[in-house]
């Protein structure tokens, strides 16, 4: 399920470069508010592997770049998130976060907004039988990090052009399908193939943890199409947790439609 949220400030706050990590902090926060125990679960464990399922798209709004901070020049912004939840939880999740505050903060800036609304946006696959082989089209709503460990267990960070990007996205999304339906994919029609759009993919490097001991450095990608083939349940799968890795801070994608391009 995914849902549109509109923060709102009667200042216009100064919010870290590589807010990633403290929004998604800060949406832990929230949930632990409604539900301790589903927010040490997440935070904790997570789903089989340490999956979150859950994952937010960037901010959206006017910003003006300051050294290694953004400067909002409206009272509005908003983002989208989305959870791997039955559709009854609609409401449940909603309460979370309605009238809330929320913070998002470092070591060199602190923003306090108010959670205005909460939308529930459509599910585009909800027409469609669990079962039934489908084709989708997505763009990133947040940068897409893929990559593989060198032999000191670091990751080296691929690209769309890199043909093991694909196969990356291909990789975790099956590990997901299996952490979650608790059933073998080897049988199962899945794909992931990279769409180029008329401008070159984006790079994007994100600091996690930035100005701490645990400062880690991710590079991520937007910018390029990803035409997927699954069941429905699977494909809203990777549509409500996202595509490649960190998907509690990056991944996100954006439903286009479900016609081959």
């Amino acid at each position: 399920m995914r849902f549109g949220i509109t923060l709102t400030s009667n200042i216009r706050h100064t919010i870290p470069m590589n807010y990633q990590y403290p929004l998604s902090a800060a949406i832990y926060k929230i949930i632990a508010k409604g539900d301790a125990e589903y927010a040490s679960f997440l935070h904790e464990t997570g789903y089989g592997k340490g999956f979150k399922l859950f994952c937010f798209s960037d901010l959206r709004g006017k910003f003006k770049v300051n050294g290694d901070s953004l400067t909002m020049q409206d009272s509005k912004v908003s983002f989208e998130i989305s959870f791997h939840l039955p559709e009854a939880s609609q409401n449940f999740v909603k309460g979370l976060f309605l009238s809330q505050t929320l913070e998002i903060a470092d070591k060199k800036s602190c923003a306090v907004f108010t959670v205005a609304s909460v939308e529930s946006l459509p599910n585009p696959f909800s027409g469609k039988k669990d079962n039934e082989i489908i084709q989708a089209y997505f763009q990133p709503a947040s940068a897409v990090v893929a990559g593989i460990k060198n032999e000191k267990g670091n990751y080296t960070f691929l690209s769309p052009d890199d043909p093991r990007f694909a196969k990356i996205l291909l990789f975790n999304w099956k590990e997901k399908i299996k952490s979650v339906f608790e059933e073998s994919v080897e049988d199962k029609i899945l794909s992931v193939e990279i769409v180029a759009l008329p401008k070159p993919p984006k790079s994007r490097l994100i600091t996690v943890k930035a100005g701490t001991p645990a400062e880690t450095k991710i590079r991520g990608w937007l910018n390029f199409g990803l035409r997927v083939t699954g069941e429905k349940r699977f494909v809203e799968l990777l549509w409500n947790t996202g595509a490649g890795i960190y998907n509690s801070t990056t991944g996100m994608i954006e439903y286009i439609n479900t016609k081959a391009h």
